[in-house]
């Protein structure tokens, strides 16, 4: 059964225009070209600095940087925009001083500095909640583009040794006691324990941080190990899920690791084919573990 059987795609009216607030990686130019496949090509509002998906200049978009985004809404009202998507990374915070002071700032600043206190996902809910307001439904890429989607079971590469499952409970455990304090969503076991976690650097940075620490102390001599990426307990699902791709096949492989394990049906798999193709290249396993906590 394929995603898209599972959950459906989004059904849009005749008028509706979706949007996507796109920061890094590819997943904004997918969630693009899954519209434009349907007719529907997106309004891209690409924040400056972060996009490096280049293809999405073939939309109609305008840049924005990040300390003007409290004057995203108006954008997206001018636009006749009735959807909204937050799709890719960003990787800094607003500089409080480079705010420029304006109405639309006075209404959206008090909920989004509430929503940093909270952590990440606070903030994401509080932007999220923020263009609710004004009448633009914030949906998930997975909502545009279901086949993107983690499925259950084995996905790429040889089925995971039984050393590797006690990695993969191991690491799960710990991805999911970061993600309840809103620190990350993964996290990496060796030889049954975790030994690190994904902190505000992000995936790619916790995968160098195991390379360098092959070589030292209870690591050293130690071989195979597993990455884990679940969503944090009670996310807000439809921004900021779980991803992976090719890039990161390469990277687990270079930091010495057997596979990968992500959450079924709440993480998103960018260009299946080609983590497929790495896996089998590299000789690595990539896995969809059931959604939820398991016993």
């Amino acid at each position: 059964m394929t995603a898209t059987e599972r959950t459906g795609r989004l059904q849009l009216q005749p008028g509706d225009r979706v949007a996507i607030v796109a920061g890094s990686g590819r997943l904004p130019l997918d969630v693009a070209e899954e519209l434009a496949a349907r007719g529907r090509k997106p309004f891209v509002v690409m924040m400056k600095g972060e996009v490096d998906a280049a293809g999405l200049s073939a939309f109609d978009h305008e840049e924005l940087a990040i300390e003007n985004i409290a004057g995203l809404g108006a954008i997206l009202k001018r636009q006749g925009i009735t959807h909204a998507v937050l799709a890719g990374g960003i990787g800094r915070r607003p500089k409080l001083t480079a705010l420029k002071p304006s109405l639309a700032l006075m209404r959206f600043l008090p909920r989004v500095l509430a929503g940093l206190i909270k952590g990440d996902d606070g903030a994401l809910r509080a932007l999220g909640g923020g263009l609710e307001s004004i009448g633009i439904k914030l949906v998930g890429a997975h909502e545009i583009a279901p086949d993107l989607l983690a499925t259950e079971g084995q996905m790429a590469g040889a089925p995971p040794q039984r050393s590797d499952w006690r990695d993969i409970e191991a690491a799960e455990a710990a991805a999911r006691a970061i993600g309840a304090l809103d620190i990350g969503q993964a996290a990496v076991a060796i030889g049954g324990r975790a030994i690190a976690l994904e902190g505000i650097e992000g995936t790619d940075a916790l995968l160098e941080r195991v390379r360098d620490l092959r070589p030292h102390g209870r690591l050293a001599g130690k071989t195979r190990g597993v990455l884990v990426k679940c969503a944090k307990p009670g996310q807000e699902l439809r921004m900021d899920l779980p991803t992976i791709g090719p890039r990161t096949v390469v990277e687990a492989h270079a930091a010495g690791l057997a596979g990968i394990a992500v959450e079924a049906e709440r993480s998103l798999v960018l260009d299946l084919a080609g983590v497929i193709a790495e896996a089998d290249r590299l000789g690595l396993f990539v896995v969809g573990l059931p959604k939820g906590k398991r016993p």
